[in-house]
């Protein structure tokens, strides 16, 4: 008996369908679910959500977000999250060299701004890993 996933981000369903098993990035570290996982709820840290049905694997990028696991439910609720599939290298490449010369321009490491500069080179470096690493393997 497969478990239900789904993955939301801010502004949209990213996916939804059954799972074998779902690889999530949590707070913790990297956990596997199975259909009949104890209750839990985690916090995602950025990185590669894996959602595995019979000898298929969905990709997915996630960048921050919480999930609850149910015994026969995942559901990510994520800050941004997309299909590697999805992910156009060449513009993550242009977000990362942007992200980088704003660091380089100075902004104030107290500020707001410095944090969102941060989060955008982090969510570039792991768009482009995930694409390399990712897309090559299908």
């Amino acid at each position: 008996m497969p478990i239900r996933c789904e993955i939301v981000s801010q502004d949209r369903i990213v996916y939804s369908g059954d799972a074998d098993m779902v690889i999530l990035p949590g707070g913790d570290g990297v956990m596997g679910i199975l259909p009949h996982h104890t209750p839990l709820l985690t916090v995602l840290q950025y990185g590669i959500i894996r959602v595995r049905e019979g000898s298929q694997e969905s990709v997915f990028t996630v960048a921050g977000g919480v999930a609850e696991v149910q015994p026969d439910q995942v559901t990510v609720l994520a800050d941004a999250a997309e299909n590697i599939n999805e992910i156009n290298l060449q513009r993550a490449e242009e977000a990362r060299v942007r992200a980088e010369q704003a660091l380089k321009a100075g902004a104030g490491k107290d500020t707001d701004s410095y944090l969102k500069i941060q989060a955008a080179l982090k969510r570039s470096n792991l768009r482009i890993d995930a694409a390399r690493r990712y897309k090559r393997a299908r």
